[in-house]
């Protein structure tokens, strides 16, 4: 089995709660919070070990909100390796409002690092991850973060033969295509992100294809996947394009359903599964996870429920 090391920077204790109507000025009466450690990395860990995987979380952590995730993490049965945040782990807060069924989300920013900081967690994610393992770098960079980095790690990844499974977005991805630098073996985006760096529309399964095979030509990835929601997730190699159908599910949150998709490509892959599996895999996770509330992510049921409704096609 291929050893599978998460990277969380920027992580945090996920808080939902529930309201009758988001209205202003006023005492508005909550439901009692339901807590979970969340973060883009950690979030695919979540949902690995939902599906009965297992895999290792590198996470940056600070203060007493950072040693609330290390137990939540734990009690998960999740391996952490704790990096030194330069300041307190931040919260983020989701609240649904009954009345309109709309869902609100608000995100905090996370403790400024400093130069030395990303250099120690370049070359200490490098040192956590066995010879010949994925790497997956997932979420938002904090604050004082280059946008670089992503390129940086995939440097520093090299000497260990290590596969990286890159989801980003914003100012790292455009770097990444400006620079035209290799950023992962696998880069994934969402169909906004990919019309955004594409500067043009992408309306069609067709078209997001080509974009995607544009990028893999230009270097920037061996395998681009792209989201396109309840169309499909589509994927370009150099050999061929596929995508994977969305299951049609009842949609409670559409929170951790990227997450979740990198998840179960990612464990699909350490289990010797092919490429185009390994997307029908995500697809099946990404569904599973918006069946469920808030940050609850996937059920690992659920996915094998799923797969038969997510069919590849080539496109």
């Amino acid at each position: 089995m291929t050893p599978i090391l998460t990277v969380t920077l920027n992580p945090t204790v996920d808080l939902s709660i529930a309201t009758a109507q988001v209205l202003p000025d006023r005492k508005l009466r909550c439901t009692a919070p339901q807590e979970d450690p969340g973060g883009g990395g950690i979030n695919v860990s979540r949902a690995i070990a939902a599906m009965g995987g297992q895999s290792t979380a590198f996470v940056a952590l600070g203060g007493a909100i950072g040693t609330k995730i290390t137990g939540l993490l734990a009690a998960q049965g999740i391996g952490v390796v704790p990096f030194p945040a330069p300041g307190e782990t931040r919260q983020s807060l989701t609240v649904d409002d009954l009345a309109s069924n709309q869902q609100y989300r608000f995100v905090m920013p996370g403790p400024c690092w400093s130069a030395s900081d990303v250099a120690s967690a370049l070359s200490q994610i490098a040192r956590a991850l066995p010879e010949g393992g994925i790497v997956v770098l997932s979420g938002s960079q904090p604050p004082g973060v280059p946008e670089d980095f992503p390129a940086r790690l995939a440097d520093h990844l090299a000497p260990v033969r290590a596969r990286l499974f890159l989801d980003t977005s914003g100012p790292a991805l455009l770097h990444l295509m400006q620079r035209k630098h290799r950023a992962a073996d696998f880069l994934r985006m969402d169909d906004l992100e990919a019309e955004e760096l594409a500067g043009r529309p992408l309306p069609t399964r067709r078209d997001t294809a080509d974009f995607a095979q544009e990028l893999v030509v230009l270097g920037l990835a061996d395998c681009v996947l792209i989201a396109r929601g309840a169309d499909g997730n589509v994927m370009a190699t150099r050999e061929g394009r596929w995508v994977a159908e969305a299951a049609r599910v009842k949609i409670a949150s559409k929170v951790g359903a990227g997450d979740s998709f990198v998840a179960g490509f990612t464990w699909a892959l350490a289990r010797g599964l092919d490429l185009p599996q390994a997307l029908q895999h995500g697809a099946a996770a990404a569904s599973a996870a918006v069946m469920t509330p808030a940050t609850e992510l996937c059920h690992g049921e659920d996915i094998e429920a799923l797969l038969p409704q997510c069919p590849l096609h080539f496109v």
